[in-house]
């Protein structure tokens, strides 16, 4: 367990606490009592209880026990899964259910995990409507997935939601409304955090992308690069300044055209020089979290590269805000809906990414291009 968890209430007789191995045969009674198939064995009870990257929770009233929750850790995500929750029949219809669920998202919030996942049978709709009122959204459907070959709803939360008190406002949410101006997009919501509601998205997504664009990329329209960016920016009175660990040419290995290439080359070398003449600071050199920190700590924003295959295994570029960051998490605004259709506006905002899962997906490409835009105001 991550922490020492006992946590009582006098009133209903109700305790929360860590399941000892000395719980074994009464959660085996409770399994049985609750399930009739894909039952954990007395093996799985004894291996989740004892392993590191599980946390087995019991609820008891009145000192019998009266439920549990299951979560599993997967290493290198900031994922926790809800494998299993159960509530005695003899104590249900007394939100001990609810009450587990919330104890449960403390935990993996407290392993550092933003999201919340767990299966549940397409058929239960009374688990449907709970996780549903406890703000679950469906994300996937796994066929078969239970032993009398049930289907099971995918559902998610979002659990670590950031601090909005501690700072005046927050950066508007903008969405591109096409699949190639994720860079303008993001420009948008950093004019518009300094400058509120001076900036139309719909007058000016398309305008920005025309200025900032590099022509190609594999397929489709092409994509904006740090420095066309950067200087759609300068260009409406704001400070830029770009980081980008390769001087040479941008996204060309996406482009088997030497003629496309060719085209290319002249709009980065027309960038390079545009950017020299306006006096952008162009750094080639990678873009530390530390520095990631101290840029937002000053009051800036932050347009990054990432790669989207930590999200979604496309491997595709995409530009996003960096909003914030606390001890553990980046808050990024991701311009991009299609992977997220179900969330609010609100939802979309400040999204946590873990350092560890920032640090994979802040590159792109064989050669591991880094590039950031940082914005800010005179």
């Amino acid at each position: 367990m991550t922490v020492q968890l006992v946590k009582s209430e006098q009133a209903s007789g109700t305790v929360l606490r860590p399941a000892a191995l000395a719980d074994v045969p009464a959660l085996q009674l409770l399994e049985q009592r609750c399930f009739s198939s894909d039952q954990l064995s007395v093996r799985s009870f004894r291996r989740f209880i004892t392993e590191k990257r599980s946390d087995l929770v019991v609820l008891e009233v009145n000192a019998q026990l009266a439920g549990y929750f299951l979560l599993i850790y997967r290493r290198g995500t900031s994922l926790a899964r809800l494998y299993s929750i159960a509530v005695d029949p003899a104590f249900r219809k007394q939100g001990l259910a609810e009450k587990l669920m919330a104890e449960a998202e403390l935990q993996a919030a407290d392993r550092h995990c933003a999201l919340l996942r767990l299966e549940v049978r397409k058929d239960n709709s009374a688990a449907i409507k709970l996780y549903q009122k406890l703000q679950y959204h469906e994300f996937a459907i796994k066929h078969d997935f239970y032993e009398d070959h049930a289907d099971a709803i995918c559902m998610q939360k979002q659990i670590i939601q950031f601090d909005s008190d501690s700072v005046i406002r927050q950066v508007p949410y903008i969405a591109q409304t096409t699949p190639f101006t994720c860079g303008p997009a993001s420009l948008l919501m950093a004019f518009n955090y300094f400058k509120p509601g001076s900036f139309d998205p719909y007058q000016l997504e398309i305008e920005l992308w025309r200025e900032a664009t590099t022509i190609f990329m594999t397929s489709g329209h092409g994509g904006c690069g740090p420095r066309g960016l950067a200087l759609a920016a300068s260009r409406r009175g704001f400070t830029a300044e770009v980081y980008v660990n390769h001087d040479g040419l941008l996204f060309g290995d996406s482009v088997r055209s030497e003629v496309k290439k060719a085209v290319l080359q002249r709009v980065h070398d027309s960038f390079k020089q545009q950017a020299e003449q306006q006096q952008i600071p162009v750094h080639h050199t990678e873009l530390t979290l530390n520095a990631i920190r101290q840029h937002l700590q000053q009051g800036k924003l932050i347009i990054a590269l990432i790669s989207t295959w930590q999200f979604d295994k496309s491997k595709a570029p995409h530009w996003v805000v960096l909003c914030a960051a606390d001890d553990h998490f980046i808050y990024i605004n991701d311009p991009d809906t299609d992977d997220i259709p179900w969330l609010s506006t609100a939802e979309r905002q400040y999204i946590p990414i873990e350092y560890k899962i920032f640090s994979k997906a802040f590159s792109y490409g064989k050669k591991r291009l880094k590039a950031a835009v940082i914005i800010g105001v005179t």
